[in-house]
């Protein structure tokens, strides 16, 4: 990224000492072991470690507050950690920080543009900055307006821009090097869904060559294109795994739609037996309320919802098994996290 690169640009790295992909044998491409980091009083990140290896497409989660752009932000060596190391391709960002950095691209969720320059003349600055002049900085150039879809809009000036085609600009200048790793923070942020669309494949598209670690608020987009997701709270990691390994052990659960006073329908529902938990999962119109129910055996709590709505004189819209979503799976994992700090 810019910022960083004006204060430290990357150099070219000695071929004798990587394989022909840039990258020591038998590493992972993304390390974090034992981060942490403190703002004065303020524990933004609390003993965080992971690995991301070659080829992968990794979705980091969690709430507002919960420390994931801190973490990235210690990856791409933009702050460094009170304790901990990160290895970037093989290259510890603390020794070999140069090395490790021009594997790289990163796209900050603000990404602070030029805005009063030429895209094209933007991406060659960038390029310049990134230590590929002349020709190499013309084919790298090309290469990322091609890959972005700038065609047609090189000679605009950033700031006449939608913020879709910005923040393909500020794709462009994390591909700008042809990087490993891409740490993309909340690329889709803003967007209207037709763009959304797009940056998504785009990014589907770039993992295919290279390690990605996306984070973003907007979890069906994990769900539609990673396979493995992080999710950090309170500065720590409480969950890592594929989607399937996520979804074992969250029980069952069912989604019940009622037209019902909200109070006594959940008042209710709590009261059936192998019924564990009642969320008010949303509100209709004409009095309908959608119930989340965790439960220990769905069929025969499913039974029971249907006599008590019966017996009630309730409407019942909607009776169904819930499928465990990354949203679900998200939620029980903050909430229980801080059942946990409040009992502490």
């Amino acid at each position: 990224m810019v910022g960083d690169s004006l204060s430290s640009p990357p150099s070219p790295v000695d071929a004798n000492d990587q394989q022909s992909n840039g990258t020591p044998s038998g590493t992972g491409m993304i390390q974090a072991r034992g981060l942490h980091k403190r703002f004065g009083d303020v524990r933004a990140v609390e003993d965080v470690s992971f690995e991301i290896g070659r080829g992968e497409l990794v979705g980091f989660l969690g709430p507002n507050g919960a420390g994931k752009s801190t973490t990235m932000k210690m990856l791409t060596g933009y702050l460094y950690p009170d304790e901990g190391e990160v290895t970037i391709a093989g290259h510890p960002l603390d020794g070999d920080g140069r090395a490790a950095r021009a594997r790289i691209g990163y796209l900050p969720e603000h990404t602070p543009l030029y805005r009063e320059m030429r895209v094209d003349r933007y991406l060659a600055f960038v390029a310049a900055v990134r230590d590929l002049s002349g020709s190499l900085g013309r084919d790298a150039v090309d290469r990322v307006i091609d890959a972005t879809d700038l065609q047609g809009y090189t000679h605009r000036r950033i700031r006449t821009l939608s913020k879709g085609y910005r923040q393909r600009v500020g794709l462009a200048q994390a591909l700008i090097s042809d990087p490993d790793v891409l740490i993309l923070d909340e690329p889709t942020s803003g967007l209207d869904p037709a763009e959304i669309v797009r940056i998504r494949e785009r990014i589907v598209t770039m993992a295919e060559t290279k390690t990605v670690l996306l984070s973003t608020h907007v979890l069906p987009e994990v769900e539609e294109v990673c396979r493995r997701a992080i999710i950090i709270a309170a500065g720590r990691i409480i969950a890592d795994g594929t989607l399937t390994e996520l979804a074992e052990g969250q029980g069952e659960s069912l989604a019940v739609t009622l037209v019902v006073d909200e109070a006594e329908g959940a008042r209710a529902l709590g009261e059936i037996e192998d019924v564990t938990q009642v969320e008010v999962a949303s509100r209709g119109s004409a009095g309908r309320v959608r119930f989340h129910l965790d439960v220990l055996e769905r069929f025969a709590v499913a039974e029971k919802v249907s006599r008590l709505a019966a017996d009630q004189g309730w409407t019942l819209v909607e009776l169904s098994h819930e499928v465990p979503t990354l949203e679900r799976i998200f939620l029980t994992r903050v909430r229980a996290l801080a059942r946990e700090e409040a009992s502490a």
